[in-house]
């Protein structure tokens, strides 16, 4: 395999602070982004709460949540602010807290039957969990969101074998490899989390290692969404703006985490709180 160097970037708050929309007086729901959503399952409900209250708390016009087993009923009690009948979107985020394609029962059927709707708007949209096998497959801006070894079963898919242990051994190589290969922003999550695309190479700063807890990775997944979604505009003008927002969707990530924090454990529940102050923040 030949060797990948790109120049890398490490990313600061001035960064982050280029990404994010503020609306303006003349701004409507629609204007400052629409996102929609198709995540959580029978097996994992809590995904679908966690990726719409972290989108909404991160600043967007409105939330589409697309549910064919009885999520929404979840997600209105936290965010009734969401609207639960599909229509025109300008960023989707999928996949999150839905199994693979493995229907072990008829929900996660379901689940995946709507993944169709994301090739008919072609806006910019980011895969999560279930939804990176169609890395690679879409005509769109694409990020995905995998941690090692999801990317160490995608990647091997396409015919290039690689461990868990050899990506956890050297993240900075194979995000870069898997950006190559598949053709789409790649966001690859861990202790040092790394951004690429053919272009460019982002490091993020070490996050809290209390982030290491169940649906945090919901969480980043939703404060993206709605970062690509506001930013839908300026990603389909610009290759590489889909990494910056990827960027500062987890840097956005681990403030919320450090405030939520303070020095001890935190849940996923805590992050969504403070991700609000962290943006305020960054704009500050």
């Amino acid at each position: 395999m030949a060797e990948i160097t790109r120049a890398i970037k490490k990313w600061s708050s001035r960064d982050a602070q280029r990404c994010i929309v503020v609306p303006s007086d003349l701004d409507h729901k629609y204007s400052r982004g629409v996102i929609g959503i198709i995540t959580g399952s029978a097996q994992y409900p809590g995904a679908s709460v966690l990726t719409t209250s972290a989108a909404a708390a991160t600043g967007i016009g409105m939330i589409r949540f697309h549910s064919s087993s009885g999520l929404a009923h979840l997600v209105l009690h936290t965010t009734p602010s969401a609207v639960v009948q599909p229509g025109k979107v300008s960023g989707w985020l999928i996949g999150s807290g839905i199994p693979a394609k493995k229907y072990s029962d008829i929900s996660t059927w379901l689940r995946h039957r709507w993944f169709k709707l994301a090739k008919l708007q072609s806006v910019p949209t980011v895969l999560d969990a279930g939804a990176l096998y169609l890395a690679g497959s879409l005509e769109q801006p694409t990020l995905i969101l995998p941690h090692s070894g999801e990317l160490s079963v995608l990647l091997t898919a396409r015919g290039v074998p690689v461990s868990v242990e050899s990506i956890e051994a050297d993240p900075k190589k194979w995000v870069q490899v898997a950006a190559s290969t598949l053709g789409v922003a790649v966001l690859l999550k861990g202790s040092r989390t790394y951004v690429a695309n053919d272009q460019l190479l982002i490091e993020l700063p070490v996050a809290t290692p209390w982030l290491a807890t169940a649906g945090s990775g919901d969480v980043l997944a939703g404060i993206i969404g709605a970062l690509v979604a506001t930013n839908s505009i300026e990603i389909l003008n610009d290759v590489n703006h889909l990494a910056r927002v990827a960027a500062t969707g987890a840097f956005i990530h681990a403030q919320a985490a450090k405030f939520a924090s303070r020095g001890g454990p935190i849940s996923a529940e805590m992050i969504v709180i403070e991700i609000s102050g962290a943006i305020s923040q960054l704009l500050d």
